[in-house]
């Protein structure tokens, strides 16, 4: 194990699930002695993410995702879990014990370092002689020097391995090169650098690591915007350009901007809270680590349909955090970049101040879809605009908003709110048949709620779940002569996990789903979980466990009889030449 077995121990005690996980999720409705609140990894309107102080783990029951605290940080923060363990031993005041770094921290330590090197090549690049097109470029867009160095700005040269050379001197191998997305590979079998001719924005996280790029052409070829891959340091559905900057600000909000460049220019202006996507569309992952820093956002996305379809998407995304959303609407500028440079700071951050809310904004590009003084049409509107209001979590905002329709619509309030709530209760219900309909499917309740852990033998993956749920609740039983290898297990993720507890109790160690999150992928992690929400009669442990792996054999023999039966089927046809 990377950390002593009692470090990790006394860190779980002294990070209570329920407290850590608040910090995320509004955790209320209680079931039991259960919390319920609304899943951080997944979109919902009913509460389906319930926290068990008692055991102290979390289960989402609509997605699957599950485990303990350890495996809760790694997925929200996406981090590793040597990186999970650092981020919660600082928040209970921990100092880290002395710890055998493993494979994968150290792959990460090195990619981290390379991708910092890299930074600096580009940067040095940019500002020499070979670095005019860059420079031209950005003196073009009106980004001056102090900017660029924030920023850690840099240029690719338009050379095949410029990068790849100089990080060979710095003893960096292709093959580590490949890994982090720096070079590609030729169809030779040799490498080329995977930026070039290019303006280079480093993505650097909330804690200060160079994590990927972002790098703009600067002529007419395509793509105009190239990312890093995704790699073991970089997932960009998780990250935004800037939020290391934007993190600090003082403004009391986020600006949410499409492109870096406009993101780059805000900053420049003085509007030091601007972030940006890193080529999608705003992610749930990206509006939880905006949730983080803020309560309030300003979307700023461009002046176009394109833009106006993000800012819907962004704002549903948005509103499922209780986030306080506004958007700019920008007149004679395509863009905030173009908008500051035509008519000054001064003009964006009035701009700013007259931003509507969400609510208002998405009534306005409703209204602006009819014309109310066509019956017709304004029957159109109303269905459109009332089943808007439906939306609203509040009944006090759909009251309001009900009557700003009656009243743009020119009819009498009563039938507004009147269909408003009645749009709601279908909408409720609709939602609840659809969760109930999933989860009474034969085939879903016999399959983990991962869809890529699916078993091929449902019959014995659920006396295998038995046996490992088993040992996990009562690790004396692992000690049972006749027990069967992992091998043995049709699921491989199941038979992962029991080999982990396995290795637990021959070692004596303690297992608890803070013990076994560093053995474990999150997907197992949940699934293990999942498999713990169900019921098992420990007062005949013993006899339960014969019984389960019993089932095993008889399904194991099935399955052989089956593929014997195939095989025979197959020597028949090649033999007669028949066809079934």
């Amino acid at each position: 194990m990377a950390f002593p077995e009692n470090f990790i121990t006394e860190l779980v005690e002294r990070s209570d699930i329920t407290e850590v996980v608040s910090g995320y999720v509004r955790l209320s409705k209680k079931s039991g002695s259960n919390l319920f609140g609304l899943c951080p990894f997944h979109s919902e309107k009913t509460p389906s993410f319930s926290v068990s102080p008692d055991k102290q783990i979390y289960h989402c029951f609509g997605c699957g995702k599950g485990g303990g605290v350890i495996s809760f940080i790694m997925e929200i923060e996406n981090l590793s879990f040597p990186e999970a363990v650092e981020f919660l031993a600082r928040r209970a005041n921990m100092p880290l014990p002395e710890q055998t770094d493993s494979a994968e921290s150290r792959k990460r330590e090195r990619m981290l370092a390379l991708n910092k090197e890299a930074a600096r090549f580009f940067r040095e690049q940019l500002v020499s002689p070979g670095g005019e097109p860059g420079r031209e470029y950005l003196a073009r867009r009106r980004i001056g020097n102090k900017a660029a160095t924030n920023f850690g700005l840099g240029f690719a040269p338009a050379s095949w391995d410029s990068l790849e050379t100089a990080m060979r001197e710095k003893g960096f191998s292709d093959f580590e090169l490949l890994d982090a997305g720096l070079v590609r590979r030729g169809k030779n079998g040799g490498f080329y650098d995977t930026f070039r001719n290019r303006l280079m924005f480093p993505v650097i996280d909330v804690r200060g690591n160079v994590i990927g790029f972002s790098g703009r052409i600067l002529g007419d070829d395509e793509p105009k915007y190239m990312n890093s891959p995704e790699t073991l340091v970089f997932n960009k559905s998780r990250n935004l350009f800037a939020m290391n900057l934007a993190k600090k600000s003082k403004s009391g909000y986020l600006i949410l901007a499409e492109g870096n460049i406009d993101v780059v220019s805000l900053h420049q202006a003085g509007f030091d809270s601007a972030v940006a996507s890193l080529g999608t569309s705003l992610t749930p992952e990206q509006a939880r680590l905006i949730s983080r820093y803020t309560n309030q956002v300003v979307i700023a996305y461009d002046n176009d349909g394109a833009g106006l379809k993000a800012s819907q998407r962004a704002i549903g995304i948005l509103e499922k955090l209780d986030l306080r959303v506004k958007v700019l609407r920008m007149s004679g500028a395509k863009d905030p970049d173009e908008f500051i440079q035509n008519k000054g700071p001064e003009a964006f951050r009035k701009l700013l101040e007259d931003a509507e809310n969400q609510i208002d904004y998405r009534l306005k590009t409703v209204t602006d879809k009819y014309d109310l003084s066509v019956d017709e049409q304004k029957v159109d509107f109303l269905k459109e605009a009332t089943e808007l209001v439906a939306r609203l979590p509040g009944a006090v905002e759909r009251q309001v908003y009900a009557m700003r329709v009656a009243a743009l619509a020119q009819v009498k309030e009563e039938p507004v709110l009147d269909e408003v709530e009645r749009r709601r209760k279908r909408m409720l219900n609709s939602a609840r048949q659809a969760m109930e309909r999933e989860q009474s499917r034969p085939e879903r309740q016999l399959q983990p709620a991962d869809r890529e852990l699916r078993y091929t033998d449902p019959g014995s993956a659920a006396a295998e779940e038995g046996l490992v749920r088993l040992l996990y609740l009562d690790p004396a039983l692992g000690k049972t002569e006749g027990l069967p290898p992992p091998e043995d297990f049709s699921s491989p993720a199941l038979g992962r996990i029991y080999g982990a507890i396995r290795g637990k109790i021959d070692r004596g160690e303690a297992v608890s789903t803070a013990t076994l999150t560093e053995q474990l992928s999150l997907s197992e992690m949940s699934l293990l979980v999942e498999l713990l929400q169900k019921p098992e009669l420990l007062s005949r442990g013993e006899k339960t466990l014969r019984e389960y792996i019993d089932k095993m054999r008889e399904q194991k023999e099935l399955a052989s009889g089956r593929q014997d039966l195939r095989a025979l089927a197959n020597k028949l046809r090649e033999r007669k030449g028949y066809e079934g």
